[in-house]
Order: C-alpha cells, then structure tokens, then sequence
C-alpha cells in the first residue's frame, strides 16, 4: 500500500532527478526554484521532514538538504518511473556488436560485458553458474565522485573478485519474481561502504549455463535508461545461447 501522498511523491520525483543530476544533497530552494512544485520551500521543507520519518528520504552529516534512501530509490523504480525505449537503431547495435562471437560463450559474454559498459557508461558485469567472471568499465566508475573515495574503489574490486557472492545473487533470482533485480546501498551489498553503490542485473539462461547480467556504479544512476537496455541485453543473450545449446 502507498504511504505517500501525491505531494509527497511529486516531491520525492523531483529530489531523485535533482540528486540523479548532481549527486548532492537536495535543499527545498531548488525544488521550489526548479522544479515549479506549486507549493512554498516552507512546505516542501515540511514535506522532506515527512518523507525522512517515513524512511524514503535521508538526512546527511554535512549538508540541511535530503537524498534519496534505498527505500525511496525503490519507492520511485515501482511505482514512478517510466522506462525509456531503446531505439530500433541501439537495439541493431547490441545485436551486430555480439553476433560475430555467438559460437564462443566465452567470447560472447566478455564482448557483451565490454559493449554494455560503453553504452551505459557504467561497469558491466556478467557471471554465471560455472563460476566464469567478465567484467569490463572500470574507469567508467571515476566519473563520479562516490568512486573518488578509495576505499569504495578497493572494496568494490575486492567484491568484484568474490565469486561466491556473485553466486548467490544468480540464485537470488530462483526465488524473485520481477524480471530485475536491484542491489541498493548497504543493505543489498552487506557492506556499509556501498552504501552509495547501485546495481541492476537481469538473468539469462540455455540449456546447460545460467548467468546474470547488468552494470554497477552509484546509486544515482539513470535506471529508466539502463533497464531497458540491460532487459534487452539478457534476452538477446539467452536467444544465442539458447540457438546454440548452451
């Protein structure tokens, strides 16, 4: 059941994009100034208060503005957002950049990882259930600054290199009834320093492997443009493998 009011939502939309944008803390005079909510910063300061209590939004330590929390990154993926649809000419794209290398899975998913990377600018990452690892886009991740904290960087490798843990999210989705799963912060990572790190992956599977794939980077990202091409990618994905035998 929705908790929020359609103020509160409008409100909650429009710090998503602010901090989306920006990935700093979002103060109610912006949202007045550039979002035309119709109401005064009074208001609007009295409606991040709500939406904090109400754990959608999150207080920080160096700032009187608001960011979005886990709760309302998902809040927002369910029930505001509308995805965008890829183009026919991104969709031949993906498609031409992989076709060469569908008799070799393993050519085949370290080219997809590589291309995803490039088209969303983030780190993709494809594992499955033999245990193989790709990953590409590391650099990707350096464009924003909740990688500039070193820790985060190295931990985030450290991660990386845990097969068991990319393990259990493929088998996550035996369980999941959505065609994406959404890693969000500290609780999805079991990690306090990924708070700010995002993930979206999708399945795909043949007849002898199983596998996700999707990308990584801050919590901000754009995911009414990354989960469609993410969705598209894992389907493409499991037809040639499928074709194959895999």
């Amino acid at each position: 059941m929705v908790d929020l009011t359609q103020r509160q939502i409008d409100i909650l939309k429009s710090i998503i994009q602010e901090y989306s944008e920006t990935g700093n803390p979002v103060g109610s005079d912006i949202l007045e100034k550039k979002y035309k909510l119709g109401v005064s910063p009074a208001t609007i300061r009295n409606e991040m208060v709500e939406l904090t209590k109400k754990s959608y939004l999150k207080k920080t330590y160096f700032s009187s503005g608001r960011v979005p929390s886990a709760q309302g990154f998902r809040f927002y993926i369910k029930n505001i957002m509308k995805e965008k649809e890829m183009s026919t000419t991104d969709e031949v794209t993906y498609k031409n950049s992989i076709w060469d290398e569908r008799n070799k899975i393993h050519r085949l998913l370290s080219q997809a990882v590589k291309i995803l990377s490039q088209k969303t600018s983030l780190l993709s990452l494809v594992a499955t259930n033999e245990g193989e690892q790709f990953y590409s886009g590391a650099a990707n991740l350096l464009k924003n600054h909740e990688f500039f904290n070193l820790d985060v960087f190295r931990n985030l490798f450290e991660r990386l290199d845990e097969t068991i843990f990319w393990e259990r999210i493929l088998t996550r989705f035996d369980r999941l009834e959505e065609e994406v799963l959404y890693l969000l912060g500290e609780e999805d990572f079991s990690d306090p320093i990924f708070e700010e790190c995002g993930s979206v992956f999708c399945e795909f599977e043949g007849a002898k492997i199983k596998g996700i794939i999707g990308v990584v980077g801050p919590k901000r990202m754009y995911y009414d443009l990354i989960v469609p091409q993410i969705k598209y990618f894992s389907a493409l994905i499991e037809q040639i493998v499928k074709e194959q035998g895999l």
